[in-house]
């Protein structure tokens, strides 16, 4: 008796942990597009890096351009291409890789849009669900930073785009360690939507 109690009570933990480890992990969310009849014909066995982060204001450099991020994100791209059989070449390169970091203020929900299930304006469920705006709330505008990290592939003879995919990740106010394991996690999922040929 005591036994099963035991084998219970170790079950019913394993089960908490899991089912908890698997609230705490994230899915990114990832937009891609291929231009098809031009990824059926290019086979990217070769890159070379299309440019890098360029501006001048401070605000740019601090925020979006910051070149210890772009070192960064270009380590994990190369890393990802390489993990599928593509070389960097700086001669010749079957493709080019392109790349941004970036982010941008939003405002959500207001003026006069109640996206919502049940209840209408006040208190009660929101359109965002449990913890945006007007989940058991006040509907007001919700206003937040989205983060944006791309990826883009070109045909490296005629300059054409072949692919591109980005992902919702903000790097505001995060860095070392954090930033890396944020970069590396976006690439990633971006890379699972590389078009296969």
């Amino acid at each position: 008796m005591i036994k099963q109690a035991i084998q219970k009570t170790f079950t019913c933990a394993v089960a908490v942990s899991a089912t908890l480890g698997l609230g705490a992990c994230t899915t990114l969310r990832v937009t891609s597009d291929v231009n098809q009849p031009l990824a059926s014909t290019v086979r990217c066995q070769s890159f070379d890096w299309a440019g890098s982060f360029h501006g001048n204001s401070d605000s740019l450099r601090s925020t979006i351009a910051n070149p210890v991020n772009e070192a960064r994100l270009r380590s994990a791209i190369a890393a990802n291409l390489s993990t599928m059989g593509v070389h960097q070449s700086s001669e010749g390169a079957d493709c080019l890789v392109g790349y941004g970091i970036g982010q941008r203020n939003v405002v959500d929900g207001y003026p006069g849009f109640y996206g919502g299930w049940g209840w209408g304006g006040g208190y009660g469920w929101g359109h965002r669900g449990w913890g945006g705006y007007g989940a058991w709330g006040w509907d007001y505008p919700y206003a937040y930073q989205e983060g944006i990290i791309g990826v883009d592939i070109y045909d490296g003879k005629t300059k054409q785009a072949i692919w591109h995919a980005s992902v919702d990740q903000s790097l505001n106010g995060v860095t070392g360690d954090k930033a890396d394991k944020k970069i590396k996690d976006a690439v990633a999922a971006i890379f699972t939507k590389y078009p296969r040929t």
